[in-house]
């Protein structure tokens, strides 16, 4: 199976910026969709961005709709999240995650998983 191994995660003051990314290695990789998702302390998994294969439909959650951005390279096989005007509560494990078929922005769509980078947003 594919490994999704993210990187990029840090601490930061608010209003600084990080760059996550994503890379998928260990066999061919088909997917209908990346996605970023994350999870702060006691809350859920929510959704945070996604793209479609082909690079060509990005969705985002409400929450970081015009401070983030998803983005991918194929060649490199790699997905990036770049984050600006960071703040407190963006604070969370950050996943990276593959859909085989589909472009939901429920998580249960997504079948393959990172291992999670940390995102710290300090006041």
């Amino acid at each position: 199976q594919v490994q999704l191994v993210e990187s990029g995660g840090g601490s930061v003051q608010a209003g600084g910026s990080l760059r996550l990314s994503c890379a998928a290695s260990g066999g061919t990789f088909s997917y209908a969709a990346m996605g970023w998702f994350r999870q702060g302390p006691g809350k859920e998994r929510e959704f945070v961005a996604l793209i479609s294969r082909g690079g060509d439909s990005t969705t985002y959650a409400d929450s970081v709709k015009g401070r983030f951005a998803i983005s991918k390279d194929n060649a490199k096989n790699t997905v990036y999240l770049q984050m600006n005007s960071l703040k407190p509560e963006d604070t969370a494990v950050y996943y990276c995650a593959a859909s085989a078929y589909s472009t939901s922005t429920n998580y249960k769509f997504y079948g393959n998983w990172g291992q999670g980078t940390q995102v710290t947003v300090s006041s």
